[in-house]
């Protein structure tokens, strides 16, 4: 193995000068920079990552803790991959499914937490409260509605872009507008401001709230999704639109209106929430809210790393844009 000794002595400087130029030190002139890397090429040099993460004190791996039985997750989790990758660091997943005692054993354990320089998390089954003792013990960025007092935060407005696709709805002339996806459990923060955004788009437009039209989930699958709008369609007067809580749940409801011998928007449009790539290949396409998770993770990545380089600042709430996707599963092939 090449060593920086090697390099030091082709290029006829002291072994300091060749770390100062591996580690990208300042304070190398130009010329002394250019004549190492000269012969860190010809040797081929290559780092002892393991050894310079020992050094730094530092592992150089990054936990990210997702509910992977959700697409949105595992689209995310490809970008964070890749941007910690593009600033040296490995990435671990762990996959919780919302599930507490999960996600308790994976961020609370010491002798996982001492793994890892820093994680990003999104909690469904813990709260903030249960959170709030872990907060501050290492270097961590939550994503998602679950806040937790002095830990850097990432999310998009869920209230406002749920009221942005039910006002879609509206305007489009629907009436009755039904919602799929609330939950009911303390933890459930990002179905209450969805459900917040629902109600003012109705509200809004001059709709009634109908408690009826509003029907709760046990998980945002597609199972959750179809057994809901069952539920809807044997209503007395069913709705003529459906916003939910996410695309899997969406993909439930048109496959239970396209079961009943209904179209997909003319009997029903059915929006979404998440912009997962299945929804543009569903047929008919899914109209849905389109989170950037590219601005995410971006956001996360350069945030937990400066938090792991040694930042002390106040802790941050940071907000990435998203978009209302209007495709056929609410205006039709000429929409």
């Amino acid at each position: 193995m090449v060593t920086q000794r090697d390099v030091a002595r082709l290029a006829g400087v002291s072994v300091r000068t060749v770390s100062n130029v591996v580690n990208n030190f300042a304070y190398v002139s130009e010329e002394t920079r250019a004549q190492v890397q000269r012969a860190l090429d010809e040797l081929d040099y290559r780092p002892n990552v393991a050894a310079r993460s020992l050094n730094r004190g530092r592992s150089n791996l990054l936990a990210l803790v997702l509910p992977l039985d959700v697409p949105y997750f595992t689209e995310l989790a490809a970008h964070v991959v890749d941007l910690a990758e593009e600033r040296g660091y490995t990435v671990l997943i762990d996959r919780t499914e919302g599930v507490a005692e999960r996600e308790r054993q994976i961020v609370m354990r010491r002798d996982r937490s001492a793994l890892f320089d820093g994680f990003i998390f999104s909690p469904l089954g813990l709260s903030a409260d249960e959170l709030r003792d872990w907060a501050g013990k290492c270097p961590a960025v939550t994503l998602g509605e679950v806040r937790v007092d002095g830990v850097d935060h990432v999310a998009i407005d869920d209230t406002d872009a749920a009221r942005s696709a039910t006002a879609h709805l509206a305007a489009l002339g629907r009436t009755r507008i039904a919602a799929i996806g609330l939950v009911d459990r303390p933890t459930g923060n990002t179905a209450a401001h969805r459900s917040a955004g629902y109600r003012q788009a109705l509200e809004e437009a001059g709709l009634p709230v109908l408690p009826e039209l509003t029907v709760p989930v046990l998980r945002y699958q597609r199972q959750d999704g179809r057994r809901a709008m069952e539920r809807l369609l044997d209503l007395a007067q069913p709705p003529d639109a459906v916003f939910c809580y996410n695309d899997l749940l969406a993909l439930g409801a048109m496959r239970a209106v396209l079961a009943r011998g209904l179209r997909v928007p003319e009997d029903v449009a059915v929006a979404g929430f998440d912009g997962i790539e299945e929804g543009r290949f569903a047929t008919p396409p899914l109209t849905t809210i389109v989170p950037d998770k590219e601005k995410i993770a971006e956001l996360a990545v350069s945030r937990l790393l400066e938090r792991v380089e040694g930042d002390q600042s106040p802790p941050v709430q940071l907000e990435a844009p998203w978009r209302l996707m209007v495709d056929e599963s609410t205006v039709g092939m000429n929409g």
